[in-house]
């Protein structure tokens, strides 16, 4: 309901300093992680790292046979290109 107060949530059982030190000393290593990730995944150096990372996995993943038959193909339609341009002259 608006404007309704919202209570703390209780805990169970009372925790000591040590405990509370140790949770808040927690809480940071987790947010200390957490930032650290997020500032791996914005960082445009890294993001041109992986972007050239998956290009390669593609180009590697290209079977030879048929890379080496796209080649021939468009080599021979180059040179009947060019052959059929000269006879027209």
């Amino acid at each position: 309901m608006p404007g309704a107060e919202i209570e703390p949530k209780q805990e169970s059982k009372q925790l000591t300093q040590d405990e509370l030190v140790s949770d808040i000393e927690q809480t940071r290593e987790s947010l200390a992680r957490t930032i650290d990730a997020i500032s791996d995944r914005v960082s445009p150096a890294n993001i041109a790292r992986r972007a050239g990372d998956r290009v390669r996995e593609r180009i590697a993943a290209v079977d030879p046979v048929m890379a080496g038959g796209a080649v021939v193909v468009v080599a021979g339609v180059t040179v009947a290109w060019f052959l059929l341009r000269r006879r027209r002259s």
